[in-house]
């Protein structure tokens, strides 16, 4: 594996560790109370840690070829999770 490779792997797992702990505080917080807004985010960092996931195991999986797709689903995944973070923060309950 190269240099760049490795480095791709490592701030993959590091953005997958933190999105998901994003996620487990939100599940706790929405448990404690009932926010709807905790429910949202926790959807959004979902969705932002599975855009990272699946695109760094794919990108290996298919060689770093057809970039230009896996970057494109990529970005359309990681922005509608935005919005569900975007959403929880300024929905009024």
């Amino acid at each position: 594996m190269q240099t760049i490779e490795l480095l791709y792997v490592v701030f993959s797992v590091t953005l997958a560790t933190a999105g998901l702990s994003m996620v487990g505080l939100a599940v706790r917080a929405y448990n404690r109370t009932s926010r709807q807004a905790m429910f949202h985010l926790s959807i959004g960092f979902t969705l932002i840690v599975a855009a990272a996931i699946a695109t760094t195991v794919s990108a290996f999986v298919t060689r770093f070829e057809q970039t230009r797709i896996l970057l494109s689903v990529n970005y359309l995944i990681t922005t509608v999770g935005y919005l569900f973070v975007i959403y929880s923060i300024t929905a009024t309950e």
